[in-house]
C-alpha cells in the first residue's frame, strides 16, 4: 500500500510538473504542414469601437465594463427598435446606414452588420498611436486640398447633392475597382466586415469580403516591383517576425479609396506596413501603420482585433456590369438640363 502511495504521489507531482506545458502546447499557434504560423480561416472584424477617439471623451483611452455594456445594450436596442418600426420611405443621403437622426439612410437597418460589442480591451478607438487615439494634422499641402473648392464640389457629388461632372468625381467604390473597407488596410463599415486568409508555402492571400479583392502577397524576399508600376492596391511583400507576419505595401496608385486620406489627396507616397498575429484558436490581431508625410504630420497606427468565423464568405457582387455607374452619369445630364431649362 505505502508503494503504491508514493507512486500516485510521484504521478500526481509529474503531471503537477507538466501543466505549464501542457497549456502552453494547447495554446500553441498552430503550424501549417510547412512550419509557417497557421492564419488561415474566414476573420470577423465587426465592432462598435470607432476608428478614432469621439473628441468629447478627450483624453479616456478606455471605457469602463459599465459603459461598454451600455454602449452595446443602446446599440441592441436600437435595432430592435429599427425592426419593429412602421415602414418608411428611403430618401438618398450621403451614407447607406444612418440619416441625420440616427435611423438608416437608404438601406434598411436589416442589411447593415456593424456588430454589437465594443473590442474587447475596451479601448476607445481602434487607433492606439497617436496616444489621443485620433489621426495626426494634415500636412499643410493636404489640408489646403481639403479645404478647397473643388474638394468640397467632389464632396457634394458624393454625397449626391451635385451632379457629377465625369466618372472622374465618383470614388472607386462607387466604380466597383476598389473600396476603403477592403483596404490596405482593412477598414470597419455598415456589413461585409470580413477577410478570408489562404496560405500556401510562399505566399498569404488576403481575399476581403468587401468588393472580394485578393491581394497575393509573396514571402519568398523578392524586393518590389518597380516605383514607375503603380497599382491600385500597392505591391506588398511578406515575411514572418515571430508568429507574427509582416506585410509592407509600397507603389500605390494615388487613385485607391483608404480611410482617413482627405479628397485630393493622392497617397501615392504611402507606405503601409500590416502585421498579422494568431494569438490563440480564436483570436487574431490585425496592426497596420499608415506613413505618408505629404498627408500627414507623422504616421499613425491602429490595432483591430479579428474573430474567426465558422461560416463562408459569399462573393460579393457590386452593380453588374456597372449599370450603377451609367444611372449616375445619366442622373447627373438629366439634372444638369433641368436645371438650364429652370434658368431659361
Amino acid at each position: 500500500m505505502r508503494f503504491r502511495c508514493q507512486a500516485a504521489a510521484v504521478a500526481a507531482l509529474a503531471l503537477v510538473a507538466l501543466m505549464p506545458a501542457l497549456a502552453a502546447a494547447q495554446s500553441a499557434v498552430p503550424a501549417t504542414p510547412w512550419g509557417d504560423p497557421d492564419i488561415q480561416g474566414v476573420w470577423d472584424y465587426r465592432t462598435l469601437t470607432p476608428l478614432e477617439r469621439p473628441v468629447e471623451l478627450g483624453d479616456k483611452a478606455y471605457l469602463t465594463e459599465e459603459e461598454a455594456a451600455e454602449l452595446e445594450q443602446e446599440t441592441l436596442a436600437r435595432n430592435e427598435r429599427l425592426l419593429n418600426r412602421e415602414r418608411q420611405a428611403a430618401t438618398a443621403g450621403d451614407q447607406v446606414d444612418r440619416r441625420e437622426d440616427g435611423t438608416p439612410g437608404f438601406y434598411n437597418n436589416f442589411w447593415l452588420d456593424r456588430g454589437t460589442t465594443a473590442i474587447g480591451t475596451r479601448r476607445t478607438s481602434l487607433i492606439v498611436a497617436p496616444s489621443n487615439g485620433r489621426m495626426p494634422a494634415l500636412t499643410g499641402p493636404a489640408a489646403s486640398r481639403a479645404a478647397s473648392a473643388e474638394a468640397a464640389r467632389v464632396a457634394g457629388v458624393r454625397r449626391g447633392m451635385l451632379p457629377a461632372a465625369s466618372y472622374t468625381d465618383l470614388d472607386a467604390g462607387d466604380r466597383c475597382i476598389q473600396h476603403a473597407k477592403a483596404g490596405p488596410p482593412l477598414s470597419t463599415g455598415g456589413y461585409n466586415n470580413n477577410v478570408q486568409i489562404f496560405q500556401i508555402p510562399g505566399y498569404v492571400v488576403l481575399l476581403a469580403e468587401q468588393n472580394y479583392d485578393a491581394r497575393i502577397i509573396p514571402l519568398d524576399g523578392r524586393p518590389h516591383v518597380a516605383p514607375g508600376i503603380r497599382q491600385w492596391m500597392g505591391d506588398s511583400r511578406g515575411r514572418w517576425e515571430g508568429d507574427t507576419l509582416v506585410i509592407e505595401t509600397v507603389h500605390f496608385n494615388g487613385k485607391h479609396d483608404q480611410i482617413g486620406r482627405p479628397l485630393l489627396s493622392s497617397g501615392e507616397n504611402l507606405r503601409l506596413t500590416e502585421r498579422l498575429t494568431r494569438m490563440d484558436a480564436e483570436n487574431l490581431m490585425y496592426e497596420y501603420t499608415v506613413d505618408d508625410p505629404t498627408i500627414w504630420t507623422s504616421a499613425w497606427t491602429a490595432q483591430h482585433p479579428m474573430k474567426l468565423n465558422p461560416d463562408s464568405l459569399y462573393e460579393f457582387a457590386c452593380h453588374e456590369g456597372n449599370y450603377g455607374l451609367e444611372g449616375i452619369l445619366a442622373g447627373s445630364r438629366a439634372e444638369e438640363a433641368e436645371a438650364m431649362a429652370a434658368s431659361r
